[in-house]
């Protein structure tokens, strides 16, 4: 019998610091200290896709309505985004994650996990990758990242957010569930508002609450997901740093600058949505079997439709004739609109096998 125990992983998770509008900031020194979001103006009826530190002591936030934010900061700057800079600097940030691992699983543009028990520069201590790493991001970029270390991703990406903006924080493998009980469980990553008011009326207020319900019991009340409660709430969190990680969905919104009510209007929209969604599937060569229409009302209230078929959705045509299907059978049709979006998801190869249907030696069908 083996009584070795297993060596903890050593993981890192780095969260630059309000990134969008950091790089705006450091491309535009008149910018430096003062209140910014990148986003659409109010006046073309968007939302605030980043916001600096200055800006957020205002209680503004990513996804906040452009109009909320500048009634709350009326000195408020509006920055147009300039994702191509973001993705240039993004993969400047990623090639120095390189060069200390393979095990690199990023989470956006702006965020990823490292596996760097075992790594490159064979460096023992994972607090110290942390530091250099952040050094070398600031020499190069002159950004701030901030980054939590532990010996599981759950725990990592936790500590991540302990000490920011520029922080560095360890949990150690004896402090874990010490740190886990304490926390509210609104800062559980993974549960969302409604599920946080869900488990407050059940009277599970914080990890420790969390920790006396069995795992039968959660799954009972959050499905599948129970179980994983059951695991972060024992600090507990197997899953590897995935550098393969594969995307789960193609899609493309669009908000309007007056609410839509002309349904040949939304049509329009649409048309446009799905010639973005099947060039973006082209570029990634992922097509999909579910598409979700997403309808935002004018007073914010949202609505999403899905339909599931038997071959890979791939033109713009198909794509086209279903989002319109989807909207004349679930759109309310006396109230306005102020956003539309289209997704893909359940996505395959191309010489993926085809779903739903009897095993062959034929390649997918793609939906014609």
């Amino acid at each position: 019998m083996d009584d070795t125990k297993a060596v903890p992983r050593k993981i890192i998770h780095i969260d630059m610091d309000a990134f969008f509008a950091a790089v705006e900031q450091r491309d535009h020194p008149q910018y430096r200290g003062q209140p910014l979001v990148v986003g659409s103006n109010p006046a073309q009826r968007g939302v605030v896709a980043a916001a600096s530190y200055e800006a957020r002591q205002y209680g503004i936030y990513s996804a906040l309505p452009s109009r909320l934010a500048q009634q709350r900061c009326p000195h408020l700057i509006f920055v147009k985004p300039r994702f191509e800079v973001y993705r240039s600097v993004s993969q400047q940030i990623r090639d120095i994650f390189d060069r200390y691992t393979n095990l690199v699983e990023p989470l956006a543009l702006d965020e990823a996990y490292l596996d760097v028990t075992t790594n490159k520069p064979e460096i023992a201590s994972a607090m110290a990758i942390a530091r250099a790493i952040k050094q070398v991001i600031r020499a190069g970029t002159q950004l701030t990242a901030s980054t939590g270390v532990s010996y599981n991703k759950f725990l990592a990406k936790l500590a991540s957010g302990l000490d920011k903006p520029d922080g560095l924080y360890l949990i150690a493998p004896e402090q874990g569930q010490a740190v886990v009980e304490a926390l509210p469980i609104a800062k559980f990553y993974g549960v969302g508002a409604a599920t946080t008011q869900k488990m407050q009326a059940l009277g599970i207020h914080t990890g420790f609450d969390l920790k006396q319900w069995s795992e039968a019991d959660l799954r009972q009340h959050f499905g599948k997901t129970g179980s994983y409660y059951y695991r972060v709430a024992r600090a507990e969190d197997e899953r590897p740093v995935n550098p393969n990680r594969s995307r789960k969905s193609i899609g493309a919104e669009q908000s309007f600058a007056e609410d839509l009510e002309v349904l040949e209007d939304m049509d329009g929209a649409l048309a446009t949505l799905a010639g973005e969604v099947a060039t973006r599937m082209d570029k990634h060569q992922r097509y999909g079997y579910t598409l979700t229409l997403k309808v935002k009302y004018a007073d914010y209230q949202q609505m999403t439709r899905a339909q599931t078929v038997e071959c890979l959705l791939r033109d713009t045509e198909t794509l086209y004739s279903m989002a319109k299907d989807l909207l004349r059978a679930h759109l309310d049709p006396i109230r306005k609109v102020r956003l539309l979006g289209l997704t893909v998801s359940n996505l395959g190869e191309p010489t993926a096998l085809p779903r739903y249907t009897q095993l062959s030696l034929s390649l997918p069908p793609f939906c014609q």
